[in-house]
């Protein structure tokens, strides 16, 4: 979109309406996805209908149609409930932060996770959207981490509070629980965190980080003798079929 070619070099100049827009934008398109999931929910027990066959049931032909169709698809209100929060959160994020990559990303977890599962994964129908939430999620810490950008490393300890008990949903420690879509998923979002590692994030240059340091410019610096006085300043501080696993 047009909106995500911005990057303002100046940003105390920035345009406060297009980054209001591009704010909003990073909030609609997450929540189309939500209300999508919770219309299939809705339609499937309003009228008894059982959308479980478009899962991912792996290394069948029928269960390929589950690799664009099963994040929509829950057991029930509590899986769809437990879903909705961090994809919309995590999906938000994406979009706000990463701009014009974020599409690519989004849509590169939710297929490559997809596929693995149907490779990879046990005999069973895999359902629900938690291999994508893995996928956001993984993605958010390493590029974090890798980026050592200040925005992005506080988003990764987001994750990690809210979202650090989900490492264990990559062991197979439940039967009905997914975990080869959250393991695939985790995989394809560390993945694509290492591949868009150089990809460049503008952000807000403080004030602070523009000061020489006293002590590289200080001319007296090479006749002050080792041991003196310490002195203080007041300058500004820095501030199987018939088995479904969700």
């Amino acid at each position: 979109m047009p909106i995500f070619r911005y990057y303002p070099d100046n940003q105390e100049k920035q345009d406060k309406i297009l980054e209001k827009k591009i704010f909003i934008h990073s909030l609609i398109f997450p929540l189309a996805f939500v209300i999508l999931f919770w219309m299939v929910e809705m339609i499937e027990q309003v009228f008894g209908l059982n959308f479980v066959p478009f899962g991912i049931f792996p290394l069948q032909i029928k269960g390929l149609k589950g690799i664009l169709f099963s994040p929509f698809i829950h057991s029930d209100y509590n899986h769809l409930m437990a879903n909705s929060l961090p994809f919309f959160i995590l999906l938000a994020a994406l979009v706000y932060y990463y701009r014009k990559i974020s599409y690519r990303i989004f849509f590169l977890i939710y297929i490559i996770s997809g596929v693995c599962v149907w490779l990879g994964g046990r005999p069973a129908w895999h359902i629900g959207a938690s291999g994508v939430i893995y996928g956001l999620a993984a993605f958010h810490l390493v590029s974090g981490i890798l980026r050592n950008d200040v925005r992005l490393l506080t988003l990764s300890v987001i994750v990690v509070f809210l979202y650090g008990s989900m490492f264990w949903g990559i062991f197979p420690l439940k039967p009905d629980i997914s975990w080869e879509a959250h393991l695939w998923g985790a995989l394809s979002g560390v993945l694509l965190a290492v591949y868009y590692r150089k990809y460049t994030l503008q952000r807000k240059k403080f004030d602070w980080e523009d000061e020489p340091d006293e002590e590289d410019n200080n001319p007296d610096d090479e006749n002050r003798p080792y041991f003196s006085e310490p002195t203080f300043s007041s300058g500004p501080e820095t501030d199987r079929e018939d088995q479904t696993i969700q």
